[in-house]
């Protein structure tokens, strides 16, 4: 496959410009891909997931590939329960429940109108972040909520899902708690690439790692 136009899709996770001192993910891919083809950011930092469609609207129409990072700030809207007194385990997880499916509800729509564009499309899931302990280990075990979402949303459809958690697994793939460092953007970068390389896969099965 040559020539081919890769478009980032979501939030800050690939609009990183504002967080990094070097290049942000979109210069990083296109540097990582072949020189006949291209990439595009239509992410926008701060978008959740009800923003993606509006996205999909202004793809260009060679886009070959879209990638799909949303999610990030629908959880991180919805951290203050986080921090809300409940009288029992249950009631807690309850309320997670509740925000859980209001997302589901969200990225299903999002993730509508990416398919309904037609052109070969990957998923990406939250990743973990790098908050330090002990808070980093109540908001891993949130975002699960979030990434079970997405996950299912891969396999149900059939489409290709790279996992972020294991890409960006070192404290230095992180520019702040939340948004990619310039070494945490390559990783990325580079993962999108070989994807874009080796195609989508048809049945959905290929996770990509670091």
């Amino acid at each position: 496959m040559a020539g081919g136009h890769v478009v980032l899709l979501g939030d800050s996770i690939f609009d990183n410009a504002a967080y990094v001192s070097g290049p942000d993910v979109v210069r990083q891919l296109r540097a990582a891909l072949p020189e006949d083809w291209q990439a595009s950011l239509l992410a926008r930092d701060g978008a959740i997931a009800a923003d993606v469609p509006a996205q999909v609207a202004r793809l260009p129409a060679d886009a070959s590939l879209l990638v799909v990072s949303a999610g990030g700030n629908d959880a991180l809207g919805n951290s203050y329960l986080l921090q809300q007194p409940a009288g029992s385990v249950g009631e807690a997880v309850m309320r997670l429940a509740q925000v859980q499916a209001q997302f589901a509800e969200s990225y299903a729509l999002a993730v509508d109108a990416v398919e309904a564009a037609t052109v070969p499309f990957a998923l990406c899931t939250i990743y973990d972040t790098a908050f330090p302990p002990p808070e980093d280990r109540v908001i891993k075990a949130a975002l699960c909520l979030f990434n079970d979402v997405i996950t299912r949303q891969a396999f149900a459809r059939g489409v290709t899902l790279i996992d972020l958690r294991l890409i960006c697994s070192e404290p230095g793939d992180y520019a702040n708690p939340i948004e990619p460092s310039v070494q945490g953007g390559a990783k990325i970068a580079a993962a999108i690439a070989r994807l874009a390389m080796r195609g989508v896969a048809e049945d959905g099965s290929i996770v990509i790692a670091g």
